[in-house]
């Protein structure tokens, strides 16, 4: 890719950004890095730490989140099982392991801060999500701030109001501690409070900051980009959601502020910089991520229960 990133953007664009859900349309679709067989090479040598494997319930059925393991799957038998349905493969960052999309997502935030007015060049993550036709995303949020960038296939995203009842601080504070976004409690009626977007190739969504939102595929295996970013008082309000949710569950006391600077602040962020990596907080994460299921290499699409840690 040589050209710009966004084929439009206008000044409503720049007035809405990161106030409202826009959809935007971009080029990125057109890398050969998304490539089928660069997308395969891509998940046989990524770092097991940095993917995630989740099944989940279709749409109408019960809810179902488990997390897995590709085993010794080529990547094609990785994207063929997938196709299969009900799974979804999140390779995280990974501009730290192909530069190739770390450049697509500088050059895109390079033009945002050309286009939106006090908006500056944020620190970002980037991650690639292939997806099943019938693939899920359960109602949850983020605490970066957020985009969506849609490479291959269709799919429906619901974005809330980034307001109680919707979201609330101890909302926050769990995914901030035990680092689960999707044990947010949803009731249906939410989605009448919701702004509802069909996304296709080439098109993107942003939304305003810890806004809830949930995901459904349209019958099409997908591959998107999720974008996370931040500036200092994103990042100062992660340590405050932090510190909270572990005054809150490991101490029993419920906080009174979240101030992004002043004494309380400089206190919070002493206290999650001692605790953030103790047994404690490693237990609990260990407990609600337990990788419990490999995929099969005999028959595609189907999984194989891996025995349960003692």
């Amino acid at each position: 890719m040589t050209g710009k990133i966004f084929s439009t953007w206008d000044d409503t664009h720049s007035e809405l950004w990161s106030h409202q859900p826009i959809r935007l349309q971009h080029e990125m679709h057109k890398s050969p890095a998304f490539s089928m067989d660069e997308l395969a090479q891509l998940i046989e040598s990524y770092p097991r730490e940095h993917y995630s494997l989740v099944k989940t319930g279709a749409k109408g059925s019960s809810r179902v989140w488990r997390e897995g393991d590709i085993g010794n799957l080529s990547g094609r038998q990785v994207i063929e099982a997938i196709s299969r349905g009900g799974l979804w493969l999140n390779m995280r960052d990974v501009g730290a392991v192909d530069s190739r999309f770390r450049k697509l997502i500088d050059r895109m935030f390079e033009e945002i801060v050309a286009k939106v007015p006090g908006f500056v060049m944020p620190n970002h993550q980037a991650g690639i999500l292939v997806s099943s036709p019938d693939a899920q995303v359960y109602y949850h949020a983020d605490l970066p701030g957020q985009g969506l960038i849609q490479i291959a296939g269709r799919k429906r995203v619901y974005v809330y109001p980034n307001t109680a009842p919707f979201i609330k601080p101890q909302h926050l504070e769990d995914i901030a501690l035990f680092d689960v976004e999707v044990d947010l409690p949803y009731a249906p009626w939410y989605d009448g409070h919701a702004q509802v977007f069909d996304l296709e190739p080439g098109q993107m969504l942003n939304w305003p900051l810890n806004a809830p939102h949930r995901v459904e595929n349209l019958g099409t295996v997908n591959v998107s980009m999720t974008v996370s970013y931040g500036n200092d008082d994103i990042r100062r309000a992660q340590i405050v959601h932090l510190a909270n949710g572990l005054l809150r569950h490991r101490f029993g006391y419920t906080p009174k502020t979240s101030n992004l600077r002043g004494p309380s602040f400089f206190a919070k962020k002493v206290l999650q910089k001692l605790v953030r990596d103790s047994k404690w907080v490693k237990r609990e994460r260990k407990a609600r991520r337990a990788i419990d299921f490999r995929l099969d290499a005999n028959e595609p699409g189907k999984i194989v229960d891996l025995p349960k840690a003692a």
